[in-house]
């Protein structure tokens, strides 16, 4: 496919001077050249039509050459267009001021064909290098607002904003994190009697209202592992409450569960405590927590009844005065031996 001509606009009040330099200019090979009589006439032609160049008379009536390069200089989406300024030999003093203004370069009348030329070529060659750069520079802003689509896609905000501040995602100890597991009730047997692809488009559609349901929550999810979420509150972004925020967060969960087909029941557990958290891999990177209490999360959840939200004693103490629960009786945890489980049935 050939190049599209340049575009030239020749702004001169005189009629000979026009068709002298519009011709020279189709001589050259610049077939779509434009005149305009006055710098009124050519604003308004600029303003609907796309040039590459402007050749611009500095003496003429009602709009001067000088005020014609200032607007232009001043508009936005005007000023990148290379004007070479048309003078008389004893306008010299006129033209410096013009290139002063932002002018590229200036042709003396008489027009010299070798100058004509090399002027216009070297100006049109500039303009498609700046328009070039502009083109890469906006590619570089794609590839980098896609390149944190994918970061956001598979990490944390908080460890994006970490990543991107540091370089770095350091391992840390967090001290006050409510952890949440929640996982689908009789998930295997639905893969074994479903095709694959009822499968995932079904749980794609959980895990992206699971999704909306954490943000909704000033949570942050951390992953998904076969059919279990895992979310957190209070690990990069402080809050005020954040086994609140949790278990408000599970009830929502286990309601938008039986909303959406084919409606699965879900468990969902919740601890709060300390844990130590980091990116692990250094392709296919996965960010994760580790300690006491994600493990207690999801033991949790796997002694939770179908469609409820459970925690461990000690956890719903802190907010104990804000909802009401059910008591599940003590449970063997492993590693942690009985512990008594709580069913959260209301949030105030």
């Amino acid at each position: 496919m050939s190049e599209v001509a340049p575009a030239l606009l020749v702004v001169d009040d005189n009629e000979d001077n026009r068709f002298t330099l519009t011709e020279r200019l189709k001589r050259e090979g610049y077939g779509n050249v434009a005149c305009a009589s006055n710098g009124r006439e050519a604003l308004e032609m600029l303003a609907t039509r796309s040039f590459d160049l402007v050749l611009l008379d500095i003496t003429m009536p009602e709009m001067d050459g000088y005020q014609v390069l200032e607007h232009l200089k001043a508009d936005t989406t005007l000023r990148n267009i290379p004007v070479v300024m048309i003078s008389a030999v004893d306008e010299i003093d006129s033209v410096a001021r013009c290139i002063s203004l932002g002018a590229e370069d200036y042709l003396a009348k008489p027009f010299n064909a070798v100058l004509l030329r090399a002027r216009v070529a070297a100006c049109l060659e500039k303009k498609r290098l700046r328009d070039q750069e502009a083109v890469y520079t906006q590619q570089i802003e794609n590839e980098k607002r896609r390149a944190d689509e994918l970061l956001y896609a598979i990490l944390p905000a908080g460890a994006v904003r970490e990543l991107k501040a540091t370089n770095e995602v350091r391992p840390r100890r967090y001290n006050e994190v409510a952890v949440l597991f929640c996982d689908i009730v009789g998930f295997t047997a639905y893969c074994d009697e479903n095709p694959p692809e009822k499968v995932v488009e079904d749980l794609q559609a959980l895990i992206g209202e699971y999704e909306r349901i954490v943000r909704q929550h000033g949570m942050e999810k951390i992953k998904t592992i076969g059919d279990a979420f895992m979310a957190t509150a209070g690990l990069f972004d402080p809050m005020p409450d954040p086994v609140f925020a949790s278990l408000r967060c599970g009830l929502a969960m286990v309601t938008a569960s039986r909303c959406i087909e084919p409606k699965w029941e879900v468990r969902v557990g919740v601890h709060f405590g300390p844990v130590v958290a980091g990116i692990i891999g250094q392709r296919q990177l996965v960010f994760d927590l580790w300690g006491d209490t994600v493990n207690m999360a999801s033991r949790i959840a796997a002694h939770a009844s179908p469609g409820t939200v459970a925690t461990s004693g000690a956890t719903w103490h802190r907010i104990r005065e804000r909802g009401r629960g059910r008591s599940l009786g003590f449970v063997e945890i492993k590693g942690k031996g009985r512990i008594e489980l709580i069913e959260c049935q209301e949030l105030r």
